[in-house]
């Protein structure tokens, strides 16, 4: 009996969880700029799927796709979300593709803190609708689990990267006019206001 326990664990610890980020954010209450912008989210964008350890799969495409439409829609008066750099047309201000450069996970085997941690760090290529750059942002984000305690390794991670996607909304909403490059590029367009 106490072999068979033992196998029964050793097979639930080799597992691999897939994890499927859900959450819903809430929609921006904030006055955009009166500019326009198009918002490229490609199928990879889309469909991202975070390995950020060989037993943990975190499914963020739709749960990103989601923050992003609406962190941009509450940046911008008028907003586009296609699929592809070819569909972004020729009558926007700017062009925005976002892209992920890497997911890391800790867990608390990882660093004997009853917390899960998850980092999520984005790539953001700004460019004109012309395709001239403005400017390649980096966008790290952070969230962590208060406490694992009781939760199971799916939702724990679950929790910490929705909090993750929270942070990179707030440091879109916050920090976005005030990259150095998009605020130049501001200052020399005529019809744009250039106060953030």
């Amino acid at each position: 009996m106490a072999g068979l326990l033992i196998v029964a664990m050793a097979l639930i610890s080799g597992c691999t969880s897939n994890v499927r980020v859900e959450q819903g954010f809430p929609t921006v209450v904030s006055k955009p700029m009166d500019m326009s912008a198009v918002l490229v989210l490609d199928r990879e964008f889309r469909d991202y799927r975070a390995k950020p350890s060989s037993k943990i799969r975190i499914q963020l495409g739709p749960a990103q796709v989601d923050l992003f439409s609406k962190a941009f829609s509450g940046l911008f008066a008028d907003l586009k979300v296609v699929s592809s750099r070819a569909e972004a047309g020729a009558e926007a201000d700017l062009v925005i593709i976002p892209s992920v450069r890497e997911v890391q996970l800790s867990t608390p085997s990882d660093s004997y803190l009853n917390v899960y941690e998850v980092w999520i760090k984005y790539n953001l290529d700004i460019e004109t609708v012309d395709g001239v750059p403005v400017d390649s942002w980096f966008l790290p984000a952070y969230g962590k689990t208060p406490d694992s305690y009781l939760l199971s390794r799916s939702v724990a991670v679950e929790q910490a990267a929705v909090v993750a996607l929270r942070d990179a909304g707030a440091k879109l909403m916050l920090d976005f006019f005030r990259i150095p490059a998009v605020y130049g590029w501001m200052q020399q367009q005529p019809e744009v206001i250039s106060e953030p």
